[in-house]
């Protein structure tokens, strides 16, 4: 027996399992993506139904189409702080502007002036009912205000408001399943924001000018009482004056031009007065000097621009991000404070320059009455009627002077408002060609990538719950030794060659229901009428050597004789469980072992379930058993095969007690003397896992392949069967890993090179048949 020293890695599996367990589960992206290709079936049909699932949403989904209307929103408002000097200010100062246009442009009031102003609820397409509103005021029909309020609702949810960033532009976007309907409500919708722009400075006009016409009406009332003082004294006599008289005329006329001016005066400053306290603070327009406010205004705006960059890149909730946040929000606290300030020391300027104008004018007005009384004293009816015709002329003067600051005001702004606005359409919505939703294309795209990730999802799963060993590297990781061969799987090799190779299935019982053997040994199948030519996989080599599966197995012979440093006369072949292509390896390999001229002999030690006899087709009544059991002639167990150098030693008659058999000393001397007859012995045991038979005999031979077939040997199974190996005193040079399909892993290049470099042989044949 060969000296085990000479093998390192053995003396660490036989150690007692002490070799690395890297059967362990971990994460392999190449074993993944082999799965991938090897089940690219599975893909194409996860692919196929979310595409047809794509295609008939698509079909049966109502079309929504999206109809786009561009607009400008300046910021800028309408000015009338001066009487007759209506005009567009820029509000820069306004933080809350765009914001409240946006909301302005959301609200149910705004929807419903576009039901009203588009006619929706008459419109078919939009209102099914299309029974039309009885009245659009609230007091006259409850029923109507609540069907509009329904429709505005409807058209809400239909809107989208979409502002460009860093731009004064603004995108109103509706869907609606009527291309038409939905260009229509989008430039209906731009058309009523700028019709109710224009109503709403109106009514600002008409709110500042509403004092200067109270003020008319109180004048012109007067003016009448005294006209009509004035008529009734016309009827008396003598209207002459002295010098006396004549002076307090003049004064009063003065008096009475001063007084007209300081009233007008006043009037503006009370109207300016009241139009500021109507206004927020942010609204007003800042003085020059007011340095601190627009550093504050052009500190914001830089910051608001830099957080606006950064959210491309980072979230809002990203630690520099909330900070930059509360920056910005300290920055336009203190502005709203500053703002606040200058909003209060405006009024009270305004409310100052309007007390100095009252105080101005009560003294003139007092001035006037001291008059009055002089006049009354010096009893002359000219005087008097001088007095009131002066009086009735300097509050024409002033009522004229109103009558026509009103009138330039009114004008002005209905200039402003009929002519000017701070919004402007820049592109009207078309009647959109294609639907907007469901979009086939996009559809499509998703449910195939979604498809794509579900068969991936699958593939992953079912590799992850299938158990078996399917690649060498995992069959090393597991037994922790070794690879010796591949054996390619026939269905693959056999492809375009015109061979037929049988894989059957036979029954193989130790009191456990389960097959044995590499799959031979079933019913033949007949050869097709074309001619193919059938082999069993056993002895392949000898009847077609020049196949990529005969090539493999000379690379299994090739391994083992440079496995180790020493002598190898006796190797044992075993595997794990039955079906894993154990007597299929060993007849093979005795094949090509045979083919280096040696004497090799094949020893069929399965006492249960022996098969080798029926391999080369001999007898099994005189065999292994019947040496062991009775004094037999050693050479009458030795039966020359078709195979030139190759003899078989069956294993005769099925004993009772198989496992006694062969641990006994006769069963060491028999191999004692075949090491002395054949230069190479090869021995068929049983499977590890069943009984113990293997694990006997592997403790007699030089060493031990394990056969292990690819996607049927267990996880779980290989690692025990590590396990019972570690436990005995036997020598494992490796493992062979039978019917290995090319599509699973990287081998596929590796073994199609057999049969290209054949083929370019010239004259070489692609079956060669004994």
């Amino acid at each position: 027996m060969a000296n085990r020293s000479q093998d390192p890695f053995q003396d660490l599996v036989s150690s007692g399992g002490s070799a690395p367990d890297v059967g362990a589960e971990a994460i392999d992206l190449t074993k993944y993506l082999s799965a991938i290709r090897r089940r690219w079936l599975l893909l194409l049909a996860c692919c196929l139904i979310a595409g047809t699932y794509a295609v008939l949403r698509y079909s049966l989904t109502e079309k929504i189409y999206r109809a786009t209307t561009t607009i400008q929103i300046e910021r800028k408002r309408l000015s009338l702080l001066a009487l007759g000097q209506a005009g567009w200010l820029e509000d820069w100062w306004n933080l809350e502007y765009y914001p409240t246009q946006y909301r302005l442009l959301r609200s149910r009031g705004m929807a419903e002036r576009v039901v009203l102003n588009l006619r929706l609820h008459e419109d078919p397409t939009f209102n099914s009912r299309a029974a039309g509103l009885t009245s659009t005021d609230p007091e006259d029909n409850a029923d109507s205000t609540a069907q509009l309020a329904q429709l505005a609702e409807r058209v809400q949810r239909g809107l989208s408001v979409s502002p460009i960033k860093e731009t004064q532009l603004v995108e109103l976007s509706y869907v609606s399943s009527s291309p038409e309907l939905a260009a229509r409500i989008a430039n209906g919708y731009a058309d009523v924001f700028i019709e109710w722009g224009i109503e709403n400075r109106a009514s600002t006009v008409g709110k500042a000018s509403s004092f200067l016409s109270a003020q008319i009406g109180t004048l012109r009332n007067e003016i009448e009482e005294r006209q009509k003082q004035l008529n009734a004294n016309t009827s008396e006599g003598d209207f002459a004056l002295d010098p006396g008289g004549e002076a307090l005329i003049e004064r009063r006329q003065t008096l009475e031009k001063q007084y007209n001016q300081v009233m007008a005066d006043r009037i503006s400053k009370e109207a300016t007065y009241r139009e500021i306290q109507q206004q927020p603070a942010s609204s007003l327009p800042q003085s020059e000097s007011s340095t601190l406010v627009s550093d504050l205004k052009a500190e914001v705006i830089l910051l608001e621009s830099e957080y606006g960059t950064k959210l491309d890149t980072y979230t809002p909730e990203w630690p520099e991000m909330v900070k930059l946040k509360q920056t910005i929000n300290d920055k336009k606290s203190q502005l709203r404070q500053l703002l606040d300030e200058v909003y209060r020391e405006q009024v009270g300027q305004a409310y100052a320059a309007l007390q100095k104008a009252r105080r101005e004018e009560e003294t003139l007005e007092s001035e006037l009455q001291t008059l009055a009384a002089d006049a009354r004293l010096q009893n002359s009816s000219a005087l008097d009627y001088i007095n009131k015709q002066t009086y009735i002329n300097t509050r024409k003067e002033l009522l004229a002077e109103l009558v026509k600051r009103q009138s330039e005001t009114e004008v002005a702004s209905r200039v402003q408002t009929s002519q000017e606005s701070n919004v402007r359409i820049v592109d009207r919505a078309i009647v959109p060609a294609m639907p907007f939703s469901p979009y086939l294309q996009a559809d499509l795209t998703k449910a195939l990538l979604l498809g794509l990730m579900m068969g991936v999802g699958f593939v992953v799963l079912l590799e992850y719950l299938d158990r078996t060993v399917k690649t060498p590297e995992e069959l090393e990781g597991l037994l922790g030794i070794p690879t010796l061969a591949v054996i390619p799987d026939m269905d693959e090799s056999r492809r375009g060659s015109g061979l037929r190779v049988r894989y059957g299935r036979s029954a193989y019982n130790y009191n456990y229901n389960y097959g044995y053997g590499y799959g031979y040994g079933g019913r033949k199948e007949k050869s097709k009428a074309n001619g193919d030519s059938e082999h069993r996989i056993e002895l392949l080599p000898h009847h077609s050597p020049r196949l990529a599966v005969s090539e493999a197995y000379r690379s299994l012979r090739t391994a083992l004789l440079l496995s180790t440093a020493g002598d190898l006369n006796m190797v044992a072949l075993t595997s794990a469980e039955p079906g894993e292509g154990k007597t299929a390896t060993t007849t093979n390999l005795a094949v090509v072992m045979a083919q280096l001229g040696r004497r090799v002999l094949v020893v069929d030690c399965d006492l249960r379930r022996p098969r080798m006899h029926k391999v080369f087709k001999i007898s099994n009544r005189m065999g292994l058993v019947n040496y062991l059991t009775a004094n037999v002639e050693l050479d009458s167990l030795f039966f020359e095969t078709e195979a030139p150098n190759l003899w078989i030693c069956p294993s005769g008659p099925i004993p009772p007690n198989p496992s006694e058999l062969l641990a006994s000393d006769r069963m060491k001397e028999l191999l004692a003397n075949l090491r002395q007859r054949f230069d190479f012995i090869l021995i068929d045991t049983p499977p590890i896992l069943p009984v113990a038979d293997a694990i006997i005999l592997g403790t007699m031979a030089d060493g031990v392949i394990i056969c292990a077939r690819s996607g049927a040997l267990l996880r779980e199974d290989a690692k025990f069967c590590r396990e019972r190996m570690g436990y005995s005193d036997m020598r494992i040079i490796g493992s062979v890993l039978n019917r290995y399909s090319t599509s699973k892993g990287g081998y596929q290049r590796k073994y199609r090179y057999y049969g290209v470099y054949e083929e370019a042989q010239p004259g070489a044949k692609r079956n060669s048949a004994a």
